[in-house]
């Protein structure tokens, strides 16, 4: 069905050095079989799989899928019907349209036959393509979420509703690309089961990238592992596994334990969500806890139980409809919700990572990290201040400009925009930092997270995946944040890498004495790296512990991840 032969592709740096891509790369896929892909992060498994979709051009050897075959000297043509014949579902890919689930499909389905998916006739589509819709939505088990709006599933559902749209296209090959790296252990049971179901039912072959063992053990048939672009060994799910695991470094000896000193006081948050189709779908209430100095607070629970939309509150990205925020920085203690000087001292001193972070495609990683160092460092609220008053800016419109440096770049640029300022504004308040201080600065971070100071020249683009999750880590330590928030930004780090990752904030917190409070659905992340756990469902805090295996085994079984347990 899937036939590989000597493929070839390496990439040219801006710097006029090249990488290796992929190497001498062979195999088969038999039609209906489902063959995974392992390896650490850059090993070439994306490189390998976007050959295989037909956007990323090969410079030797030859792909054949079906009756469609390409080679190092194919035209465009040939590319476009390797396209049509496969569906991929990328890594940290949420490129949705804006209305419903189901519209969502039937615009896809609608584009099959008309080539048009921006103009869909509604009429047309649900009399062609109603019954197909609904079909593939109980395939991916979304029907309850139909007349939901995408903007508002939680990201397991959101990757459930991109392979929907993936089959509405009727591939032969289903290309998946860590289909199941952001959801908790409840969804990602759900996405693996309607893989397992699709595959059954459609009978359509799949190759899988995923460097979870468990998720290779329940589903593939067929293991590859690759390093360095290249095949290194064949074999079961069981046998590439205890392969690729054997490379992973033990877990440093540190015990990160929290001190008596409360430096976070959470009080009676509440907040009200509502669907715009679908009714209400989230109320958190009662959300009472403190945070000691150097404790690791994990927030743990199913997709969608409101831990996002804590952690925004927590930073002060969103505001709560009652309830406090509390910080102790500086000269005592200081509400996140209300403007001002004192919310500019909390935010100097906090950091946090997205779960669908972004860096910035085109500028160097010395650059990006200048730029944060310009937004957090000792001086800048002085500094800030000083040249706000210069500009005529009070404190208040100040605080609220220093809010944006902590949101996604789109984000901030947006809401720039609403207010008529250009996104310039950031810069004239928080200039970058000197070239040779940045590297003085991120010199140990880098040391840490297994980063080689040699990629500080490289753009965005020119990261691996791994590469770009330790990048994006490095921005938000570099200016050794006092409190540090992390919203399930290392799903789709391999657990080699993550290791890396989980040794690096052990003993990176513990040298600056940093509090972390995070959002994870790894279970093995949580129970190395946490010292608590606050377990959340329906908007609701059901459980605090400090015992990390029963709370993180409690939830386990709360989710029914059968995959997690071998079963």
């Amino acid at each position: 069905m899937i036939k590989v032969e000597n493929v070839s592709k390496s990439y040219k740096l801006d710097d006029g050095n090249s990488v290796v891509g992929l190497k001498n790369v062979s195999f088969e896929v038999k039609e209906g079989e489902i063959l995974g892909i392992m390896g650490k992060s850059g090993s070439g498994k994306t490189t390998l799989l976007r050959a295989l979709r037909g956007v990323e051009e090969i410079d030797e050897g030859k792909i054949t899928v079906g009756d469609v075959s390409i080679d190092g000297d194919s035209s465009l043509y040939y590319y476009n019907k390797l396209k049509k014949v496969t569906a991929i579902h990328l890594q940290r890919s949420f490129g949705l349209w804006p209305e419903t689930v189901r519209d969502n499909v039937l615009r896809k389905l609608y584009s099959r036959k008309y080539f048009d998916e921006s103009s869909t006739d509604f009429e047309v589509a649900e009399s062609e393509f109603g019954d197909e819709a609904d079909k593939i939505l109980e395939l991916v088990s979304l029907t309850h979420k139909s007349n939901h709006y995408a903007s508002v599933l939680s990201g397991g559902e959101k990757q459930r509703l991109i392979i929907a749209r993936q089959l509405a296209k009727q591939p032969d090959a289903l290309l998946l690309d860590e289909p199941a790296t952001m959801a908790c252990p409840k969804t990602k049971q759900e996405i693996l089961d309607a893989v397992k179901k699709i595959n059954e039912e459609l009978n359509i072959t799949i190759v899988l990238v995923s460097h979870l063992p468990d998720v290779q053990k329940y589903l593939a048939d067929r293991v590859l592992l690759m390093e360095g672009g290249e095949i290194v060994k064949e074999g079961t799910p069981e046998e590439i596994t205890e392969e690729f695991m054997s490379g992973m470094a033990p877990i440093v000896d540190i015990k990160n334990i929290a001190t008596d000193e409360d430096v976070v006081d959470v009080k009676d948050i509440y907040k009200r969500f509502y669907l715009l189709s679908g009714g209400e779908v989230l109320q958190i209430e009662d959300i009472n806890f403190k945070v000691q100095k150097e404790n690791i607070l994990s927030l743990i629970g199913p997709s969608g139980a409101g831990k996002t939309v804590l952690l925004r509150m927590l930073a002060g990205l969103d505001d709560s409809d009652s309830g406090e925020v509390l910080y102790n920085v500086g000269d005592g203690w200081h509400d996140i919700a209300i403007p001002g000087m004192g919310r500019m001292a909390i935010r100097s001193k906090l950091g946090f990572m997205h779960q669908e972070f972004a860096l910035t495609h085109y500028a160097t990683v010395l650059d990006q990290l200048a730029t944060r160092l310009g937004y957090k460092n000792d001086q800048v609220v002085k500094d800030a201040r000083a040249r706000a008053e210069r500009m005529g800016l009070g404190d208040e419109l100040l605080d609220a400009l220093y809010l944006l440096t902590d949101l996604q770049e789109n984000e901030a640029k947006a809401r720039l925009e609403q207010v008529g300022l250009a996104p310039d504004i950031l810069g004239d308040l928080f200039p970058k930092f000197p070239e040779t201080a940045t590297r003085e600065a991120v010199a140990d971070i880098f040391e840490s997270l297994d980063l080689d100071l040699d990629i500080l020249q490289r753009k965005s683009y020119e990261l691996s995946g791994g590469q770009k999750v330790r990048v994006m880590l490095a921005l938000i330590l570099v200016s050794k944040p006092e409190f540090l928030l992390l919203d399930e930004p290392f799903g789709d780090l391999d657990p080699i890498t993550l290791r890396t990752v989980t040794n690096s904030l052990k003993t990176i917190s513990k040298k600056y004495n940093i509090t972390i409070i995070m959002v994870s659905h790894n279970t093995d992340f949580i129970k190395e790296l946490s010292n608590r756990a606050l377990f959340m469902d329906d908007g609701k805090i059901i459980d605090d512990s400090e015992n990390m295996d029963e709370i993180v085994d409690n939830f386990i079984d709360f989710c029914h991840a059968s995959y997690l347990k071998g079963e």
